[in-house]
């Protein structure tokens, strides 16, 4: 089979196509030839060693596609099933917060960029129905985040109202999606003109270009909504002081990135007086995959798709995904 693999950090150019061995199930374990697979901000950090993975690697979490093999004791799985994978390892029992053995698919374990992958049979689920393959594979990390930031953290109601920073991006685009589906009123943030009008054009109620307003983006916020804001969900990280700001009393500020940095400096004082909660999170258990498989089934929308490439040229997917020019998910064909 041909696998993306990389043998060193790097620019994109480290991303080599490669032969490598059919691969074969261990106990417990399937076989899934994929179909497609798609990028994450994740993949970035990993190919430029600012996650330490061990190498060589073949990166990626997402992807979808057909069981072509199956390990000993495996039940409830079947050669042909059309399967979503969950890139969510080793959760364990607890819903508050992944146990020590937690880790993401695409490194340190084997990923999706890759006709094939090797993974435990209970982290393949049905593929919803009325999705296609493109929309599968960019489903799972980025809706799960999204789905765990809104729900089980922010527990958003419906008739609130939903800031999104940085509309665009996946898990951007899934937390819009999914607070309308809630019943929520969303804003969205962006530097660019054009992505606040596509975000309008798929239900987004308030755009703030945030390079414009300059530092005084959240007042700006404030004022396009006509107030705070009930909940923030931000993966920037240098933005919390803002996304506070943003905050009605009580507001609750979800994070679980930071393309904007990793280090945050705000002041004590908005936080405390407006009895605004700060909530980390990441990714999400299996069972908040399965409950957000079970909204896809229900819902009308879509995952977004930026543009879809061939396996070969992962490389330059890197450099639209490490330009922050997409809107949506890029996706790879990889059979």
């Amino acid at each position: 089979m041909k696998a993306i693999r990389m043998s060193e950090p790097g620019g994109p150019d480290v991303l080599v196509l490669e032969d490598v061995p059919d691969l074969q199930p261990g106990p417990g374990e399937v076989v899934v030839d994929l179909k497609a697979a798609a990028l994450n901000r994740r993949d970035v950090f990993v190919r430029k060693g600012v996650a330490k993975v061990p190498l060589p690697l073949t990166p990626g979490s997402d992807g979808a596609g057909v069981v072509s093999a199956i390990g000993d004791g495996v039940k409830g799985v079947a050669e042909g099933d059309e399967v979503i994978i969950l890139p969510s390892l080793a959760w364990g029992d607890d819903q508050r917060a992944p146990g020590p053995h937690f880790r993401i698919l695409g490194g340190p374990d084997q990923g999706t960029y890759a006709q094939q992958i090797v993974i435990a049979a209970e982290n393949v689920y049905p593929r919803p129905g009325r999705l296609s393959w493109h929309e599968a594979a960019a489903l799972p990390l980025a809706g799960l985040t999204a789905w765990r930031a809104l729900f089980s953290r922010a527990r958003v109601q419906p008739g609130e109202t939903v800031l999104v920073i940085g509309i665009g991006g996946g898990v951007a685009t899934f937390a819009m999606h999914l607070a309308k589906a809630a019943g929520c009123k969303v804003v969205v943030t962006s530097s660019s003109d054009e992505k606040l009008a596509k975000a309008a054009a798929l239900g987004a109620d308030v755009g703030v270009n945030y390079a414009t307003a300059g530092d005084e983006w959240a007042a700006a916020v404030k004022e396009a909504n006509g107030g705070g804001v009930d909940v923030v969900i931000d993966s920037v990280g240098s933005t919390w002081a803002g996304s506070v700001d943003s905050c009605a009393p009580g507001g609750r500020v979800v994070v679980f990135g930071g393309t904007g940095g990793a280090k945050v400096e705000m002041m004590v004082r908005p936080m405390t007086l407006g009895q605004v909660s700060l909530l980390g999170t990441t990714m999400g258990s299996p069972m908040e995959f399965g409950q957000l498989l079970a909204a896809v089934d229900t819902q009308s929308w879509v995952p977004v798709i930026d543009s879809v490439r061939p396996l070969a040229d992962a490389a330059a997917a890197h450099e639209r995904e490490e330009a922050g020019l997409h809107f949506g998910k890029l996706v790879l064909e990889c059979s």
